[in-house]
């Protein structure tokens, strides 16, 4: 039985329609089949999932993100890696099933291959821990990286997760600095590095092993600091308010790729990655294997130099929000000089005119502070 989200019900009445069209046995016995109405109804189909999926809001990419028959971390990686070997454990303390990594075949290359995976029912979503990954996970991922930079070997990241898990347990056994470590170590890796955005792409859960060469996104996915859930409830102490949250935080694709966050989007078929799971898996493939092609060219320390670069002009765009932090901050300077002023005459500024000298050398001192910082935020 198929899933409809909510924006999808004239689909549903639709599809439903014509699975009785195509089914030839009716109450009375068999009936002969209106393959011509069938037709029609499949171009009806067709054209309205078009219109609906093209003009998507962003809390609706948000659904179509954790559509619960949204192709897994594990469905890609058994249909477009071959000869997969699932390596376990970080050494330390324990298994993350919440993540599957090994080392595979991609074209006859041998590649690192590392998934966080949500798993597909509800015991197996349960086994996965709903694809938040806790401490012993990352550091898995943390000591095959290293194996594979050792070897020359690429790494191919599928991100998929809500956020890293934030129980008791995890907490104590070093979430933060598990997440922290898991960046440095994708920034220091002098092979080439790709990860695909299949799903959910949230906080620090996901960023941990997104920190790549080249990040890429399905057209339907999203990637954020937090949930539309958790912004709402932050922002405006409301959770109701996920569709205006999911606006104010460009999560979608599109968004990302104007900011300059990620580097490439992978388009669906119409209709979501579910609907079409095989056509979906061709469509990887062939953007996988362009972009390690071009990678591979590339030196070690050139392929170092050029994931380090890219990290440090993200969000440097003329779109991008630094602009206006650089006006906050002359804003906030020029306020404390007032508040100073204030302070230090503890009357009226209309009276400074009995102070100049002494009102011109902190206005001097404070404009000197206010350069010096402004040079060390570019």
């Amino acid at each position: 039985m198929k899933n409809y989200l909510e924006f999808e019900k004239e689909i549903k009445n639709l599809e439903t329609e014509l699975l009785n069209l195509k089914d030839p046995y009716d109450k009375e016995g068999i009936s002969e089949v209106n393959t011509n109405k069938i037709d029609s109804l499949q171009g009806e189909i067709d054209e309205k999932l078009g219109k609906i999926y093209l003009n998507l809001n962003r809390w609706q990419k948000t659904l179509v993100a954790r559509h619960e028959e949204r192709p897994k971390a594990k469905y890609y990686i058994e249909n477009i890696f071959e000869d997969f070997i699932n390596l376990s454990g970080d050494r330390n303390f324990a298994e993350d099933n919440s993540v599957i990594a090994g080392f595979a075949k991609f074209f006859n290359n041998s590649v690192l291959v590392i998934g966080q995976e949500k798993g597909d029912d509800l015991d197996s979503r349960i086994k996965r821990n709903f694809g938040m990954m806790r401490p012993e996970g990352y550091r898995k991922c943390i000591r095959l990286m290293k194996l594979a930079d050792k070897f020359n070997i690429p790494v191919i990241s599928f991100i998929d997760t809500p956020g890293a898990y934030p129980g008791v347990g995890a907490e104590e056994r070093g979430q933060a600095e598990a997440i922290s470590s898991s960046i440095e170590c994708c920034m220091s890796l002098k092979v080439p590095t790709i990860s695909v955005i299949i799903g959910e792409g949230g906080s620090g859960g996901a960023i941990a092993l997104a920190s790549t060469n080249k990040v890429l996104m399905l057209e339907h996915s999203i990637y954020s600091v937090i949930s539309p859930e958790g912004c709402a409830s932050i922002l405006w102490r409301d959770p109701t308010k996920t569709v205006s949250a999911a606006e104010a935080m460009k999560l979608s694709a599109q968004d990302l790729l104007d900011q300059g966050i990620i580097d490439e989007i992978i388009s669906e078929p119409v209709g979501g990655a579910h609907r079409d799971k095989k056509l979906t898996v061709k469509k990887i493939i062939n953007s996988l294997k362009v972009n390690l092609e071009e990678l591979q060219k590339l030196g070690r320390t050139e392929i170092l130099d050029k994931r380090r670069e890219k990290f440090l002009n993200s969000g440097k765009s003329s779109t991008s929000a630094f602009p206006y932090i650089n006006k906050s901050f002359l804003y906030i300077n020029k306020l404390s000089i007032i508040d100073s002023i204030k302070k230090i005459f503890k009357k009226d500024l209309s009276n400074y005119s009995l102070n100049r000298k002494k009102l011109f050398l902190v206005v001097i001192g404070f404009a000197v502070i206010g350069i010096l910082f402004s040079i060390i935020i570019k």
